[in-house]
């Protein structure tokens, strides 16, 4: 066997046996691994703590034919203030579950890593609202795995006129003159305000550092919200469990 160190998060603990535990890591140097770790549920191992969910920094595992063993790790990063705020933490449990949709093992996965990262960082910040957080991070998901709407440009003949409609089945703006198709049925699509425009554009085309700089008013942040969401639902159709808790979640605080 090999050992080596990966720098990742832990995506999701699942208990097996007795007193074991195999972990799900978001590595930058082998994409998405699964590795199992020997007596990390006894309460005196030292393993106990680096196996949970949101914990990032190196990892140390040995690397079989078929599979990792979890030897040591030292975490820079618990992201601590999620334990104690149920909301964010399933904003959280969210974020992973898509990671852990669209990683690949033995994939380059630094990009999700660092935007995973990035998110949690801003999921901790009480000035970034957390839906804002949570459509930044879907958009720029797509993006890194190469399902991004197009923003820039008509899809359909390229214009860059200063108003579109967005169409969630052409997969992105639509100009104006082409809103109509062949047959002179209406294109599906929403008028975008400039402001969702621009917003959309950024998202698109920022470093993952520079995503979460900004603040938006209210109606932005509702049209941005139902597209980037009818754009997943149409291009993704998976249902995620942790999405279905945090809908719940927040229908009870809205009452």
């Amino acid at each position: 066997m090999n050992q080596i160190t990966v720098t990742g998060m832990v995506l999701a603990s699942t208990s097996i046996g007795e007193y074991d535990r195999r972990v799900v890591i978001l590595t930058k140097e082998r994409g998405k691994i699964a590795a199992f770790a020997k007596g990390a549920r006894r309460p005196n191992s030292a393993l106990v703590g680096v196996t949970s969910p949101f914990s990032f920094g190196e990892f140390e595992v040995y690397e079989g034919r078929t599979s990792y063993t979890l030897m040591s790790a030292s975490i820079s990063n618990y992201f601590q203030e999620l334990r104690t705020d149920v909301e964010g933490a399933y904003y959280g449990f969210y974020f992973m579950e898509l990671a852990n949709y669209y990683a690949r093992e033995a994939n380059d996965e630094t990009q999700m890593l660092k935007l995973l990262y990035q998110t949690m960082r801003a999921l901790v910040n009480p000035r970034i609202p957390n839906r804002l957080i949570r459509y930044i991070y879907e958009l720029k998901t797509l993006c890194i795995n190469g399902e991004a709407p197009q923003v820039f440009e008509c899809v359909c003949c390229g214009d860059q006129e200063p108003e579109f409609l967005f169409s969630v089945k052409k997969g992105g703006i639509v100009c104006k003159g082409c809103k109509m198709d062949k047959d002179r049925r209406s294109v599906d699509g929403r008028l975008l305000l400039p402001s969702t425009l621009y917003t959309l554009q950024y998202i698109v085309s920022s470093s993952v550092e520079r995503l979460y700089t900004f603040l938006l008013k209210d109606e932005v942040l509702e049209q941005l919200g139902e597209i980037v969401t009818s754009y997943l639902e149409e291009y993704l159709g998976k249902q995620f469990k942790s999405l279905e808790i945090l809908e719940t979640i927040e229908k009870e605080v809205a009452k």
